[in-house]
């Protein structure tokens, strides 16, 4: 017998932000990934209303799930056990997905899973590489999350080393990309103009990096003074009248963002001992990024990891994938009470387990 089979088949669900995400999952396998992004309805605004982002998923829920079962060829009454983000994220919007997975979970009477986004984030390269190495160093770049964490075990274990102190990585490429006059989300417009662009045009600060600050925030980050001193630099070549050399301006900026996240990285690595990295949220699909992180994991002797771009981005299938390994791991499920919690810590992978 295919020993796929004994794997549970799980169903997951992912509304943190402005993606709804369905996502099927046997084992490290994946059968369907289906999201619908509300992201064109955020662009005028130049950043995520969280309004617009619930409303959004209110209407793709259903219709999402149902994409999802048809990609996978199985019905709903298939499904083992069913994962949701429960948080961090936006909380209107959490409580869309938390809502139809526990309505699922009542209906079917299937044990289900409040899982943590960002453990999530790293549980998705699972499904392209395989199982984690025990332990893991874990670097998370996206518009909302700027994290180094210590992945001891996916299910269970993830502790912080690091973290942002303000903007995160994908929200100065946002507010950057604004400042520049380019469309939103900042991310993929600045990485295609930076290709034209030249690196070190510009010397834009590198943030955390001084010797004092390292003493205090080694493994933690900052972008807004970066944010800060681009505009300084646009708004002074604007009042000498001459042009502003954008290509140049977002490969400089890009250059200092993937420096200072790559830099950290692999120190992390290096003084934790661990020779296994993954690099996953929306930022790990910046092509810079992925190619300087490249080139430091192997002059120190680290493996690297990153998923592929469609699986970088907020989906279901993350989320399936860590209720996948917690299901294989025996954890218990969540009690249906469980919150929808907008600052969930990402030391709590699986929300108020049962007994």
């Amino acid at each position: 017998m295919n020993q796929s089979a004994h794997q549970p088949l799980v169903l997951g669900i992912e509304s943190s932000c402005d993606e709804t995400g369905v996502g099927i999952v046997r084992g490290h396998t994946l059968l369907a990934d289906a999201v619908a992004s509300s992201m064109e309805q955020h662009a005028p605004y130049g950043g995520v209303v969280p309004e617009i982002a619930s409303r959004a998923h209110l209407e793709s829920i259903v219709p999402m799930i149902e994409l999802a079962c048809e990609r996978a060829s199985v019905k709903l009454h298939d499904v083992d056990a069913i994962a949701v983000t429960s948080g961090p994220g936006l909380a209107g919007a959490l409580m869309v997905g938390v809502g139809a997975a526990k309505a699922l979970a009542f209906a079917l009477d299937k044990p289900i899973y409040g899982v943590n986004h960002l453990a999530g984030h790293v549980a998705v390269d699972q499904l392209e590489h395989g199982a984690l190495p025990e332990p893991t160093l874990a670097l998370l770049v996206s518009g909302g999350h700027s994290n180094l964490l210590r992945v001891n075990d996916i299910s269970s274990d993830i502790v912080s080393l690091g973290a942002t102190i303000d903007d995160a990585a994908g929200e100065a490429y946002d507010k950057v990309a604004r400042l520049l006059g380019l469309s939103y989300p900042g991310g993929p417009v600045i990485d295609a103009a930076a290709a034209s662009g030249n690196s070190v045009a510009i010397d834009f600060p590198r943030g955390l990096t001084s010797r004092k600050d390292l003493e205090r925030h080694r493994f933690d980050f900052s972008f807004s003074g970066l944010k800060t001193a681009v505009a300084r630099w646009v708004e002074a070549r604007q009042r000498a009248g001459e042009d502003v050399p954008i290509n140049d301006v977002a490969a400089s900026f890009q250059e200092a963002v993937v420096d200072v996240l790559t830099r950290k990285a692999i120190d992390a690595c290096v003084e934790s001992g661990i020779e296994h990295l993954v690099i996953s949220g929306g930022v790990a699909a910046n092509s810079r990024l992925r190619v300087l992180a490249e080139e430091r994991a192997s002059a120190k002797g680290i493996e690297l990891r990153v998923p592929k771009r469609s699986l970088c981005t907020d989906n279901g299938a993350m989320i399936a994938a860590l209720g996948s390994e917690i299901v294989a791991r025996g954890h218990g499920p969540s009690s249906l009470d469980f919150p929808a919690d907008s600052s969930q810590p990402v030391g709590t992978v699986v929300s108020s387990p049962l007994g």
